[in-house]
């Protein structure tokens, strides 16, 4: 849709001033230790109310790992090395055997029951891998996330080396806990150290491994509960106020983080300038919020937010649009924008009418940055904001990295002023700031869940033809059908009621697509494939027959879940439609 005079004059309003202000104070601030983290909230307070704009600053305690130090050892020589975060403290170091695993690309992004997959088709089954790397230190190539380092601990790894594809170190974590661990949570923080090292050392490493050498890995870490600053803006709406729009972002960020996320927190800042100033204009509220927590807690500052505010995101909340990373140095295109289905549209049509010629892709959301908000329910889209053109990128040989506008600085010391761009900053800006009013001053809520049955339909042929006929998902299929006929109805509503049923339907779909554990719970930190309840029927040819009938029982219990979704939601929209 063509950008109309109102939002226009919205645009209009977006100058570079108090964002480059707040880019170049904080790229000067170290953000990753609990204290500097609250002086870079001081400083967003500051900016905020220097425009007169009201800010409440919460300051929960949440939890925390920062990484100090860390080093391996091997043959006499000691190597430089970064722990990720939530890595187990070992100061004394750990000293044992290494082996050297090749893992499969996809298995570093996500967690797989196929050991296959993980380790190139060499190992078939646990026993195997447990054979081979029980009592040793795994050294492979990749990052040390999560998913890789609870595959390792679960096999009998006794530490992680994780050899980083460039010259440089990247920091990053390796808990699958979101957020501040609950009592559940606890029996999974990581319980090896683990490390990350450049890839020269690591080449190193890995050929001593193959040699039948040792090891040492050294950890230091700073672990606890810590008080953080939450500064939270609400612009509040002439007509609809207590329903709003949620805009956030992270500003805690290693070292200082230009890129990662101080362009982000910029842009947040003047887009609560820009509503503040002409809020008048708005029908339903914005509110604004700043993360801690995000690189050393897991998301523990959007995650308490979360927690502590359920009831209000659960009634009020149209959406969440997280702000990381825009305004990068070469960032130009958006072939890798992430929306879920319904908001895809609304996210590309932003994007189209602020940059016409742009290139745009709008991808699933991975199980990451600060989305902490799916087990609720909420409408979501974007994450990671521009990037640079695949072409330049792989003419510049930088390898994929998660941030920066897929400059390689990423969570490195160079993510410096020379990363952020005032040309391309202005533009994301734009774009965040009229996706923001197209929720907020919509008529009817712009999110499609026709094309949410779509992806489901697709979703679900894709798990049924690959069980090979093992996998019987014609409920599943049958309950999107009945979904699919009510929505045609619901355009007939009186406007009131087809949104209120449009908010409803989120509460229900979203979390049957994107969650496996129930709502105001928190999934872990890994990949959750499409219809989690379903996948697992793309599975059952490569299971063993120890695990075949387990496996269809798990099937049977996720399409009930699944089929029980639909029909409520269907039931939902009868009843807007009085059908």
């Amino acid at each position: 849709m063509p950008i109309t005079a109102d939002e226009q004059g919205f645009l209009d309003a977006v100058t570079l001033d108090a964002p480059w202000d707040l880019v170049t104070t904080f790229a000067g601030m170290h953000r990753w230790k609990p204290d500097d983290v609250n002086k870079a909230a001081a400083v967003i307070v500051d900016r905020l109310r220097r425009h007169g704009i009201p800010v409440e600053v919460h300051q929960p305690e949440i939890c925390l790992s920062i990484p100090h130090d860390a080093s391996v050892t091997a043959n006499g020589v000691r190597y430089r090395a970064k722990p990720p975060s939530s890595a187990l403290h070992v100061p004394e170091g750990r000293t044992a055997k290494l082996v050297k695993l090749k893992a499969n690309p996809k298995a570093l992004r996500s967690y797989s029951r196929d050991i296959g997959l993980l380790f190139g088709g060499s190992i078939g089954s646990v026993e195997e891998v447990r054979r081979k790397i029980g009592g040793c230190i795994v050294v492979m190539e990749g990052f040390g996330n999560p998913a890789l380092t609870s595959l390792i601990e679960e096999w009998g790894g006794v530490g992680l080396i994780a050899v980083n594809p460039g010259i440089d170190i990247h920091w990053g974590t390796c808990t699958t806990i979101w957020g501040s661990p609950d009592l559940h949570d606890l029996p999974r923080k990581p319980k090896i150290p683990v490390v990350a090292v450049n890839n020269p050392d690591g080449q190193a490493l890995m050929a001593l491994a193959e040699a039948g050498g040792e090891a040492t890995i050294r950890t230091v870490m700073e672990e606890g509960w810590f008080p953080q600053s939450i500064p939270v803006v609400t612009i509040p709406g002439t007509e609809e106020p207590e329903k709003f729009v949620l805009l956030h972002g992270h500003y805690d960020s290693w070292e200082v983080g230009v890129g990662d996320n101080a362009t982000g927190d910029a842009t947040m800042l003047e887009i609560a300038r820009v509503l503040w100033a002409k809020r008048g204009s708005l029908k339903r509220s914005v509110r604004i919020a700043w993360w801690p927590g995000h690189s050393t807690g897991r998301y523990a500052g959007s995650t308490w937010f979360t927690d502590a505010f359920a009831q209000d995101l659960d009634e009020n909340c149209l959406a969440q649009i997280n702000c990381d990373s825009p305004g990068c140095r070469w960032a130009t295109s958006y072939h890798q924008t992430r929306a879920f289905t319904e908001s895809a549209a609304l996210a590309a049509g932003a994007i189209r009418d602020v940059v016409p010629d742009a290139d745009i892709r709008c991808i699933r959301p991975p199980q990451a940055g600060d989305y902490s908000f799916n087990n609720i329910g909420l409408p979501s889209f974007f994450m990671l904001s521009s990037t640079m053109p695949e072409a330049l990128r792989r003419e510049k040989n930088y390898y994929e990295v998660s941030g920066c506008g897929a400059n390689i600085a990423w969570h490195t010391e160079n993510d410096t002023l020379e990363i952020a761009d005032r040309d391309i900053l202005l533009v994301d800006m734009k774009i965040y700031l009229l996706s923001v009013l197209r929720i907020a001053n919509a008529e009817v809520l712009p999110f499609d869940w026709s094309a949410t049955c779509d992806e489901f339909d697709a979703t679900i042929a894709q798990y049924e033809g690959a069980s090979r006929g093992m996998a019987d998902l014609s409920p599943a299929k049958a309950a999107v059908a009945g979904l699919r006929e009510a929505l045609a109805g619901l355009g007939g509503a009186p406007v009131p009621v087809r949104n209120a049923a449009l908010q409803d339907l989120s509460r229900i779909l979203v979390p049957i697509n994107y969650t496996r554990e129930a709502r105001f719970a928190h999934d872990p930190a890994y990949t959750v494939p499409p219809l989690p309840t379903l996948a697992v029927a793309a599975e059952l040819p490569a299971l063993d027959a120890a695990l075949a009938k387990p496996a269809m029982v798990e099937l049977m219990r996720g399409q009930n879940r699944f089929v029980a979704a639909l029909r409520a939601a269907t039931r939902r929209v009868r009843q807007a439609t009085g059908a």
